[in-house]
């Protein structure tokens, strides 16, 4: 049979990168059913839309925003109460508790998928610690399994994170119980075993995977995409420091402390604005400079002005899967400046600069450059748009499809 006739029953917890996995199956007619969580169009939330916008508070924004274009309502199946006793656990606890809460409510949502049947699916999608009990049920069931790997190993994770808390002591609420990241880690792991093919948005995924003698050879690199909605026309810079955007978590893994860092080094040639939630103890916040403004969570629907704002983009993460964030900037425009760790597909010095992590010294010397040199933060913009084809959506899937087409169907 050829790979065309298989199709895929993709779990879901939340809106990752818009729902673009399923979104690209259904368009090319391999999509069976789409299983999440919260859905703005499903059950109770789909009726909150009909709430006044200035009555809806910056959550009900967001998951009124959890809409799987082009996946047909009928093969999207949700399970709202298990997102909301998700959602609402989030708040509580810190580092530890989030992660017995994750591994609780992954393996419900997985569990809940099988009891319900896998239905005409001859193959299942799922994401790396996401999908242990799904997968499991599908080998056993004969059918293909394809796990994204959405960010490097946890141990890698852990261990680069235990490196950065020595740098930047108290960004996190340390040490972890080890029966607790070991559990993550088997999970992990025996997905890997699962599995028939392991996506990697990049190259430091894949061989995070190797470096823990995973199955390397199941890994293939297949670089994201955004939609054209990021394309913004830019105009003349204005005068004035030089403004710089990060988007996401702040906290010690996004490589916040460094932004800091290097805010504090630049002083009043920049000024820096952070979108994101905040995922530090209160006490850091004391340290914060006076030339870095955090926004608090702002939707992605929301998120548009932010870059139209910017001058330049930042992210100089620890460990990362392939920073979405990132190609949003590039497609807006915006030079970036990035970490190996960042799993981008930024050039240096043709669309932006890559500096080493834990280095907030490198961080502010790359943006001096763009200070003292309009001329080259210029010319990373042009380089910037100049990689457009390379970040969209059609990009992304081709180079999706083309790895699952190496996928033979299940007799």
């Amino acid at each position: 049979m050829s790979m065309r006739t298989n199709m895929f029953l993709v779990a879901q917890l939340g809106a990752r990168r818009h729902y673009a996995i399923p979104q690209m199956l259904n368009e090319a007619g391999m999509l069976s059913a789409l299983y999440t969580d919260l859905c703005a169009v499903k059950n109770w939330p789909r009726l909150l839309s009909w709430l006044p916008r200035y009555l809806q508070p910056q959550g009900l924004r967001r998951l009124l925003g959890r809409i799987p274009h082009g996946v047909p309502k009928e093969k999207i199946h949700t399970m709202t109460r298990l997102g909301w006793d998700y959602y609402k656990s989030r708040s509580r606890g810190g580092t530890e508790q989030s992660i017995v809460n994750h591994l609780r409510f992954n393996k419900e949502f997985c569990e809940a998928i099988v009891k319900k049947g896998l239905g005409r699916a001859t193959a299942t999608y799922s994401f790396s610690s996401a999908g242990l009990e799904l997968m499991s049920a599908a080998r056993k069931a004969g059918l293909r399994v394809v796990m994204e790997q959405v960010i490097a190993p946890r141990a890698l994770e852990l261990e680069i994170l235990t490196q950065a808390q020595i740098h930047y002591p108290g960004w996190l609420d340390w040490p972890l119980s080890p029966g607790y990241v070991d559990a993550f880690i088997e999970r992990e792991e025996e997905e890997w075993t699962c599995a028939d093919l392991i996506l990697c948005g990049s190259e430091f995924v894949r061989q995070g995977i190797a470096e823990r003698g995973g199955p390397i050879e199941k890994c293939k690199v297949v670089p994201y995409g955004v939609d054209s909605r990021f394309i913004i026309k830019r105009g003349i810079r204005p005068s004035g420091p030089l403004r710089v955007l990060t988007v996401g978590e702040v906290g010690l893994r996004k490589g916040s402390p460094v932004v800091w860092e290097a805010a504090r080094l630049l002083g009043n040639q920049a000024m820096f604005r952070m979108v994101g939630g905040c995922a530090f103890p209160k006490a850091v916040l004391q340290s914060k400079p006076a030339n870095v403004e955090l926004t608090g969570v702002v939707p992605n629907s929301e998120i548009l002005p932010y870059y139209q704002w910017a001058d330049a983009f930042l992210l100089p993460s620890l460990c990362e899967g392939s920073a979405t964030v990132t190609y949003e900037a590039l497609m807006a425009g915006l030079p970036v400046v990035c970490t190996p760790n960042t799993g981008t597909l930024v050039e240096h010095n043709i669309c932006g600069q890559i500096v080493p992590p834990f280095s907030p010294v490198a961080v502010a010397e790359a943006l001096q450059k763009w200070i003292d040199d309009p001329d080259f933060l210029a010319n990373c913009s042009k380089g910037a748009l100049r990689k457009q084809s390379q970040l969209n959506l059609d990009a992304y899937k081709e180079c999706f499809l083309n790895q699952l087409n190496t996928l033979s169907s299940p007799v």
